[in-house]
């Protein structure tokens, strides 16, 4: 399974088959965690600011295939806009990527795709859970990190930074009594140094785009009610 994978199976209510959190920040979030598992490949990498590049920029270690078509696609399209902020690539490689993400975990079975209509009217998909158990082991490892302390590995690390960073770390790990003190281990999480420096700034590069998202998008909304 990918980062992304995961992400996307916490963010989907088992029952109801519906998101439990609103775009674009989920789908950047997805972008950012392809992004992030391309990193741990060692196919990408964000410059630094000794690096005698411009720093905060894509740069690419390896544009050979992985061999996983949703990774390539993306990385070909980093490939071929080279040095560019993951903030400003972010909304293009998220582009149809929660689709292929949901049709991909419905062919193995782990979701089911289930046709409806909103009103009678307008046809809609959910995604309920048809196999869960790969999403219980990734709940069992984020409640041993957030609740019991543990120190989270590379990946768990990764999905609690992008969970904080969408404001959803109570929607997922639901028992714990002290939501405040939940988000606050959350935070702490994602600003440590769980990961090697690769990953680190890859993620907290992939946190900020996935914030500034939820800003403009919520400024948006703000302004469209007025």
């Amino acid at each position: 399974m990918l980062i992304a994978e995961d992400l996307l199976l916490l963010m989907y209510d088992d029952e109801t088959g519906k998101p439990i959190t609103g775009s674009p920040g989920l789908d950047y979030a997805l972008a950012g965690a392809v992004l992030i598992e391309l990193t741990l490949q060692h196919k990408l990498d964000i410059t630094g600011q000794n690096s005698g590049e411009k720093p905060g920029r894509l740069k690419v270690l390896d544009g050979a295939p992985t061999g996983d078509p949703i990774l390539d696609e993306r990385l070909s399209y980093v490939v071929d806009k080279p040095g560019k902020k993951p903030k400003d690539q972010i909304g293009k490689l998220s582009k149809h990527l929660r689709d292929q993400l949901l049709v991909r975990l419905a062919e193995r079975g782990v979701l089911e795709a289930e046709e409806g209509k909103v009103l009678g009217l307008f046809p809609v998909t959910r995604w309920p859970a048809k196999d869960a158990r790969h999403e219980s082991e990734i709940r069992a490892k984020l409640h041993s990190v957030l609740a019991q302390g543990l120190a989270p590995d590379e990946r768990t690390g990764a999905l609690i930074a992008l969970m904080s960073a969408l404001n959803v770390v109570p929607k997922v790990v639901t028992d714990a009594v002290d939501k405040r003190a939940l988000k606050q281990r959350a935070k702490e999480i994602a600003d440590s140094d769980w990961a090697a420096e690769a990953v680190k700034k890859a993620v907290a590069e992939m946190q900020a785009a996935v914030t500034a998202a939820i800003v403009v998008s919520a400024t948006a909304g703000a302004s469209a009610s007025s």
